[in-house]
């Protein structure tokens, strides 16, 4: 007995189970879960015959499946699976009669595919709600479908093991094929009878939607099963549909690690560019500020830089800020005043300096100017009183 399953991941989502049962001494059952391909087969003939016609079927449609979601070609991969059966009971190997059903899906992204022989079955539950994809090919979904039993009656009736369609028995046999939209969220389901069999449609609908983790679901639906009497081998597959959910996962993913990269890009680039700011005002900005009373020459900028000191002495000058007028003055002690370079701030104490000198300068020019006012009338004076005395000295002479 061969189980052909995909490997599980951390996260998977998918799970599988089969089980014998509690009453057969094989089991008869194949299944292959190889995403996006999934494959339950229930064999049947008796003496593990049909085990080997469910292998052999399940070999087959791994092997010639479609890579993707295109029901025409699954379907041609089921109707070789049941030539396969077929030439292998010619040929002696297994039993003549041996055969299995067959449900085989491929999900891709919110594209569902099947193609179905027999009565295993295919669920989608969608927004909670189950829904049977397939129709089983037996005596009793016939009748039920003629209107002459019900879903109930067709549970306890001494033919419901009769199906009308198989792989092995007819090589003109082809499969039904169904193609249905799903969305993310939705959770498909492949079983054999021995599930169907005996849990109920409302059973199954309320494990699959409480269950969270599909190898769990899984699993939980085949103990129930095999709780409920076993009666058959009993195989499960669920699948949890993420349709274009990891494509958008993904596409965000890439879309965040993208925009990540620019604003790392930008923010070294801003750095880089506070950086050569930093350097470039550090090495050629200056200032002049007023300490002490005295002018002070500073190369960089007033101040800290990202806890950094961005200046440096370079000197204090000779020139006293009471000197200066006031405006220029006041500036130096409120702020400072900021130049392009040291060059520049030199220039402007030379300036400063000039300015200074005239004004004391002038100054002093006007001191001298007061003090020549001051002193010139009373000589002026002295020479008109000795003019009169030497006026009135010759009148005398004369008389």
């Amino acid at each position: 007995m061969s189980r052909m399953a995909g490997r599980k991941k951390a996260h998977s989502t998918f799970g599988s189970r089969t089980d014998v049962g509690c009453v057969r001494e094989h089991n008869e059952d194949s299944l292959a879960v190889a995403p996006p391909l999934y494959v339950v087969c229930d064999g049947m003939g008796g003496h593990a015959a049909g085990e080997v016609a469910s292998e052999i079927a399940v070999e087959v449609i791994s092997q010639r499946a479609p890579d993707h979601a295109d029901a025409n070609a699954l379907g041609q991969a089921v109707e070789e699976a049941n030539l396969a059966v077929i030439k292998a009971a010619r040929e002696g190997v297994g039993r003549a009669g041996m055969g299995c059903t067959c449900t085989a899906a491929i999900l891709e992204k919110e594209r569902l595919v099947i193609a179905q022989v027999g009565d295993s079955r295919a669920y989608l539950l969608h927004h909670g709600k189950l829904q049977q994809l397939t129709r089983d090919h037996s005596l009793v979904a016939d009748l039920i479908e003629a209107g002459q039993i019900t879903e109930a009656e067709a549970r306890v009736h001494p033919q419901r093991s009769v199906i009308t369609r198989a792989l092995g028995s007819d090589p003109r046999t082809s499969p039904d094929l169904f193609e249905i939209s799903v969305e993310a969220g939705d959770r498909l389901l492949l079983c054999s009878d021995g599930l169907s069999t005996m849990m109920e449609d409302d059973q199954i609908e309320k494990v699959l939607a409480n269950a969270d983790d599909p190898q769990r679901c899984a699993a939980q639906l085949v103990n129930e099963a095999i709780g409920l009497g076993g009666y058959d081998n009993v195989t499960v597959i669920v699948v949890d549909v993420t349709g274009l959910a990891e494509q958008h996962r993904r596409k965000m993913t890439r879309r965040a690690r993208a925009t990540a990269i620019m604003l790392g890009v930008l923010l070294v680039g801003i750095l880089a560019a506070c950086a050569y700011g930093f350097t470039y005002l550090a090495n050629n900005a200056a200032y002049l500020v007023e300490e002490n009373g005295k002018v002070v020459i500073y190369q960089g900028v007033p101040g800290d830089l990202f806890g950094f000191s961005a200046h440096k002495l370079v000197r204090v000058t000779d020139v006293t800020v009471d000197d200066l007028q006031p405006g220029t003055a006041n500036r130096l002690r409120e702020e400072a005043i900021k130049v392009d370079s040291v060059a520049a701030a030199e220039h402007l104490v030379q300036e400063y300096e000039t300015e200074i000198a005239d004004a004391a300068a002038d100054a002093a020019a006007a001191a001298a100017d007061a003090d020549a006012a001051a002193t010139t009338p009373a000589a002026a004076s002295g020479d008109e009183d000795k003019s009169a005395q030497g006026g009135e000295t010759a009148a005398g002479a004369a008389r």
